[in-house]
């Protein structure tokens, strides 16, 4: 096999510098002038001093974290802030829930509106928010755009015109210049309404960290943000120690980026868009060759990443392109020659150009392309080991917070664990102990508002707050007329089933879903405020049979309609999930708190894919989530009742939607069950615990939803 050409590091490496360092300062008092200021100026300063003596004064505070037009999953946080409690979080509203639009980049109105209103039932308005604070360094990243557009030039001026990296949307992210004047005018609250600009990667990691079960560690904290791109860089290792964090590496690069090496491969060989891509490709992987020995791509693919001294990551420039030309030409004939031409942008989503694993059988390439998937899975897995095996041997710890949105690929994250054994820490650390590793259950953007917020509390002095045992969750739990309001429409039957406000009527609920779940029924959960980022957790929750071997293909075509690659995730007690998976010691920190949020898989035991064949994958493994009672009384109960109908105590769990945003108000869900065809039954919770129940009404009323509750009305009697 002839050697690779090697290219890492940009062409043009001083002119890009020298654009970078102009145009920073060019626009820090630009930018300021117009409302946005940085978190180290004067402003930011004035405004930390008076947020510090508000606290000690015992006045309760307001913050929020704006993310602003122009970057993927737009949203605000809005975080309650005292001396004695540190923040907490009130709202994450991330705004594809209210307008559809999935990772949608534009102006966060009804994202907004819903905080407004939220303030308002709390006897509080905008103006009693004592900052604003963003998700991105806006001055760093423009002056980062241009670096990288120089990089290469002349081919890579291309990158000043077109998108760049999911993140980045150029056209619309000229948008901020004008922010601070719309939101000041909006709120009547004067000319400008003044933004501080906090860095993208510190807020990814602080919140990940003080959320983490490892904020009162007394030793050493690793904290590695993997991301597709930051304002600076793509790579960030900080370390926290004493309650403080430092950043210990910035690899300030946009495309010497894990995220972009999965997102561009993904896309152009699965044929999805961005952001559409990574998730189904990893599941795809599961599909292949996922033997390093065996593997047909695997060695030639490898050296698309150069792994380098001190976790260094090179994208080699030799076979990619998308440092020129992401979108239209990402690879170069070497590139080519291993994992042929790219699909073209036309292409995505074209059922004839997509990867399906039920073609196997008929299109001879699948086989390959599934090989390339699990090549690519098995490269982006070496460069996650690559990285975090210096941070760990820098740091000396065994602790580790993974974040960023590299952090998704939850087969990735159970590798981590996996490698990182006794045997690595007794020869790396000389010490018997094994990686402990903790994801946030929203490690990519739509949590940054949260770190923003919760960073610049702290910056004021407040406390860390409590480490989080459930899901953030964004908007407002829906009230009773909220929810009939919803259910008045010819096509949709409903009726009223109880109250969740009682022990005894919440396990009365409870076995009712497990009755017909147990049945062969399909439901789906709609409860209290929903759960951010792409994980529903058992608030917006579609929920079957794990024992029904036959349920993810109908879940797959009738009720979700998405590829058969795509795998369904298990919800389990604790005890349920010892039973049926090998969950990592390296994860059992806080009674095994990192499976809470299906961030990490795990291998299933033996009788599992006998047992519960509908959650275990296509390699043995399972995305798990552990349901605490504490913290979802209502989902806890129904998985007890599972466990005394179908003898395990383990649900099926798939997100509450149809192509698009999981449902955020009782419309959307009634549009999701409209959209649904195999969806029997919508059980709805209102905010003073009265249930309901919401099935397709007039012609397309199968009887099925009706028949169960009846014979389920008549046992439980």
């Amino acid at each position: 096999m002839l050697k690779p050409d090697i290219r890492i590091g940009p062409r043009h490496p001083r002119f890009a510098a020298a654009g970078y360092e102009l145009t920073r300062r060019l626009s820090e008092p630009a930018m300021a002038r117009l409302g946005l200021h940085k978190a180290n100026g004067d402003f930011a300063k004035r405004t930390i001093a008076s947020i510090r003596e508000r606290l000690q004064r015992g006045e309760t505070v307001y913050i929020a974290g704006l993310a602003c037009p122009g970057t993927h999953n737009t949203g605000v946080a809005l975080v309650e802030v005292t001396q004695s409690g540190g923040p907490r979080l009130i709202v994450n509203n991330e705004e594809e829930r209210f307008s559809g639009k999935k990772h949608t980049n534009e102006f966060p109105q009804y994202a907004l509106d819903d905080m407004r209103q939220l303030l308002r039932r709390m006897g509080r308005d905008i103006g009693d928010i004592a900052a604003f604070v963003t998700t991105w360094d806006y001055p760093a990243l423009m002056a980062m755009l241009i670096r990288t557009s120089f990089e290469e030039a002349p081919g890579s001026f291309k990158l000043l015109r077109a998108p760049i990296a999911p993140a980045i949307n150029l056209r619309q992210m000229d948008q901020v210049r004008r922010l601070s004047r719309k939101l000041g005018r909006m709120y009547g609250l004067g000319e400008q309404l003044p933004l501080i600009c906090m860095p993208h990667h510190d807020n990814h990691a602080w919140y990940s960290f003080t959320a983490s079960p490892f904020a009162d560690s007394r030793e050493p904290v690793a904290i590695a943000v993997l991301d597709g791109t930051g304002d600076v860089g793509s790579i960030s290792l900080y370390v926290a120690e004493n309650g403080e964090m430092k950043q210990l590496y910035c690899n300030e690069s946009l495309f010497d980026s894990l995220g972009a090496f999965y997102t561009v491969v993904s896309s152009s060989q699965g044929g999805w868009t961005w952001l559409s891509s990574e998730g189904r490709y990893m599941g795809a992987a599961a599909w292949g060759d996922m033997n390093r020995a065996t593997n047909p791509y695997y060695q030639r693919l490898k050296a698309v990443l150069q792994l380098g001294p001190n976790g260094t990551v090179h994208l080699n420039r030799a076979m990619a392109n998308w440092h020129s030309d992401p979108v239209d030409n990402p690879y170069k004939a070497p590139l080519i020659d291993i994992l042929g031409p790219p699909l073209r942008p036309d292409q995505l989503w074209n059922p004839d150009a997509v990867l399906r694993v039920e073609d196997i059988h008929h299109r001879p390439d699948t086989k390959d392309r599934l090989d390339k998937a699990a090549a690519t899975q098995m490269v982006f897995e070496d460069a996650m080991i690559h990285v975090v095996d210096h941070l760990l041997r820098r740091t000396g710890t065994d602790r580790l917070v993974l974040t960023g949105g590299v952090a998704l690929n939850a087969l990735g994250n159970m590798r981590l664990l996996e490698h990182f054994n006794e045997a690595w820490f007794a020869k790396a650390q000389q010490r018997k102990t094994r990686l402990h590793m903790w994801v946030p259950p929203v490690p990519g953007d739509p949590g940054v508002p949260i770190g923003a917020a919760w960073l610049f509390a702290h910056m004021a002095g407040a406390p860390r707050g409590a480490p989080l045992s459930h899901a953030f969750y964004c908007g407002l739990p829906p009230s009773a007329a909220d929810i009939t309001t919803a259910l008045k429409a010819d096509d949709i039957a409903s009726t009223q089933i109880g109250s969740i406000a009682t022990p005894e009527g919440r396990d009365a609920i409870a076995d009712m879903m497990a009755f017909i779940v147990a049945q062969g029924g399909v439901i789906a959960i709609y409860q209290g405020a929903a759960e951010t980022g792409p994980r529903a957790l058992g608030h917006r929750s579609i929920l079957a049979n794990p024992c029904d071997p036959n349920v993810r293909e109908r879940l797959n075509e009738r009720v979700k309609y998405r590829e058969a690659i795509r795998p369904l995730a298990p919800m389990a007690t604790l005890q349920a999930a010892h039973d049926y998976f090998e969950l990592e010691d390296g994860a059992s920190d806080a009674d095994y708190n990192a499976y809470n949020y299906m961030v990490i898989t795990a291998h299933s035991k033996p009788q599992a894919r006998e047992k519960i064949p509908a959650v275990v994958h296509a390699d043995g493994t399972g995305r798990i989530q552990i349901v605490r009672e504490a913290d979802d009384p209502l989902t806890y109960a129904y998985l007890k009742a599972l466990g005394r109908r179908i003898g395990v105590e383990m649900s099926v769990n798939t997100s509450f939607n149809v192509a698009g945003p999981i449902a955020q108000t009782p419309a959307q869900a009634m549009e999701t069950l409209r959209r649904s065809k195999g969806l029997d039954a919508v059980v709805l919770v209102a905010d003073d615990g009265t249930a309901y129940a919401a099935w397709h009404g007039g012609e397309r009323d199968s009887g099925r939803f009706t028949g169960w509750y009846a014979a389920w009305t008549k046992v439980a009697s």
